[in-house]
């Protein structure tokens, strides 16, 4: 019976590592320290695309109550009469008229407007 030999896909997995943690700082591309913080990018990274979400929703939440600053009306009676008035606009669109097309954004006002 002959015995595995496992040196050459060691090498592959540390050469993936090491691959993975190009570009980091000092003594982070070494093995043991790389597989450490290999472990903590990837945490990062899992949670930062959970983060995004969250991140852009607030951006489009605070440009759309800005183009509401002057219509005299606040954010929230503004998503209530948006789903009185039956408007199917979702916050990343209306943000996208209230930064590109004011005219057209308005325009979704008065007519969420016109549900009360």
């Amino acid at each position: 019976m002959a015995r595995v030999k496992r040196a050459a896909l060691s090498r592959v997995r540390k050469n993936r590592l090491y691959a993975r943690v190009k570009g980091f700082f000092l003594g982070r591309q070494r093995l043991r320290q790389a597989m450490e913080h290999a472990d903590r990018a990837k945490r990062f990274a899992f949670r930062g695309r959970k983060e995004k979400k969250r991140h852009f929703r607030a951006l489009w939440i605070v440009r759309i109550n800005a183009a509401l600053g002057t219509t005299g009306i606040s954010y929230s009676r503004f998503i209530h009469l948006l789903k009185k008035s039956n408007i199917q606009l979702d916050r990343k669109m209306l943000a996208d008229l209230a930064l590109n097309d004011a005219p057209a954004f308005a325009a979704v006002v008065e007519k969420a407007r016109a549900a009360l």
